[in-house]
C-alpha cells in the first residue's frame, strides 16, 4: 500500500506519545493493541479513545463541511439487510419483512484529494499496520472502491441510520462531530453467526426490544473498530435542533483490489461506476447469510 506524497505527518494527526503508531513492536504499542484485541474478542467492538488530536479533529470536520455539497442523501425504508422488498413466503413479523426508515448522507470517495488530512490518515501505513495488529490479520489494504473506500457519513437533524448488518467483516470509523443529542451508536454483538441467522432475536430488536443492546459513548477523535457482519447495529436519530453528526469511515480489506457491491453502492451513493459493474460479474460470496 502506497501512502500519498503529503506534507502532513502522522504526528500532526495522532497523539503518538499516547498511541505510538510510529513505533510498532514497542511496549506501549503492544499495550494498546492488546486492549483492542481483548475488546474485539469480547463483543466485536474496540474503541481507541482520542486517537486523533483535537486540532486534527477540527481539521477533519472542516474537510467534511467543505465537501458536504457532494453528499448523496437518501431516505429509504429498508430491512436489516438493506433490501427494500420482502419475501411473501415469510411471516409478516420477520426481519426480512420488517422495514424501517434509513435517512443519511455519504460523501463519496472521489470527493477527497489525496493530500487532505482525512485521506492522509486513512492511507497511512502506520494506521493500517496498527489496525491489522488489532484485528489479528497479516495486513490491511485500503478498500479499492472509488466511492466507498474513504467516505464520511453525515446524519443531519431528523435523520437516522437504522438497524442493519454490514456486508464486510469489519469497519473503521472516526467520530468527527457528535450530535449533542441522539446520534448514538448501538449494537447487539453476535446476534447471528455464519450458521444461524438469528431471525427471532433480530425481530425482537426491530420491534423495540433491548435485550443485548449496547450503547457506545463515542467522542470526537475516537476511533472505532467494529465487526458488523454478525452484529446488528444502528445510529439513533439526531433530533431536530441538534448539531449534525459527522463520522469519517475508513474502509480496509484483507486483499487488494476489492470493489463494492452494485446494489449497496447505488443505495449509499446514488450511482455506480464501471469498476462496480465489472467486480459484480466476477464476485464470489464468502458466506450464505442474508446480506
Amino acid at each position: 500500500m502506497t501512502a500519498p506524497a503529503a506534507s502532513i505527518g502522522i504526528g500532526e494527526l495522532v497523539d503518538l506519545a499516547r498511541y505510538p503508531l510510529d513505533s510498532p513492536g514497542s511496549d506501549a504499542w503492544h499495550a494498546v493493541v492488546a486492549t483492542a484485541r481483548d475488546e474485539l474478542r469480547d463483543d466485536g467492538c474496540a474503541v481507541i479513545r482520542d486517537l486523533v488530536r483535537p486540532g486534527a479533529v477540527r481539521r477533519l470536520d472542516d474537510e467534511i463541511v467543505a465537501r458536504k455539497h457532494t453528499t448523496h442523501y437518501s431516505t429509504q425504508v429498508i430491512n436489516p439487510y438493506f433490501h427494500t422488498s420482502g419475501d411473501p413466503a415469510r411471516p409478516e413479523r420477520h426481519p426480512i419483512n420488517t422495514f424501517i426508515e434509513r435517512s443519511s448522507g455519504f460523501i463519496p470517495g472521489d470527493s477527497w484529494e489525496p493530500d487532505c488530512a482525512t485521506a492522509v490518515l486513512f492511507r497511512s501505513r502506520e494506521l493500517a499496520a496498527f489496525l491489522a495488529a488489532c484485528l489479528e490479520v497479516p495486513a490491511l489494504h485500503c478498500y479499492d472502491d472509488p466511492l466507498a473506500g474513504l467516505t464520511a457519513n453525515v446524519l443531519d437533524p431528523g435523520q437516522q441510520f437504522t438497524w442493519h448488518f454490514d456486508t464486510n467483516e469489519f469497519a473503521v470509523t472516526v467520530l468527527v462531530r457528535e450530535a449533542g443529542a441522539g446520534g448514538l451508536f448501538e449494537y447487539v454483538p453476535g446476534i447471528r453467526s455464519s450458521t444461524d441467522e438469528g431471525f427471532d432475536a433480530i425481530q425482537a430488536i426491530l420491534e423495540g426490544g433491548r435485550d443485548g443492546v449496547r450503547t457506545l459513548d463515542l467522542r470526537p477523535g475516537d476511533l472505532q473498530i467494529f465487526r458488523g457482519r454478525h452484529s446488528l447495529h444502528r445510529v439513533t436519530r439526531v433530533p431536530v435542533g441538534a448539531s449534525p453528526r459527522h463520522a469519517a469511515i475508513f474502509a480496509y480489506t484483507l486483499e487488494p483490489g476489492v470493489i463494492g457491491r452494485v446494489e449497496r453502492t447505488e443505495q449509499l451513493f446514488g450511482r455506480v461506476l464501471p469498476e462496480h459493474i465489472a467486480a459484480e460479474q466476477a464476485r464470489v460470496r464468502s458466506d450464505t447469510l442474508t446480506d
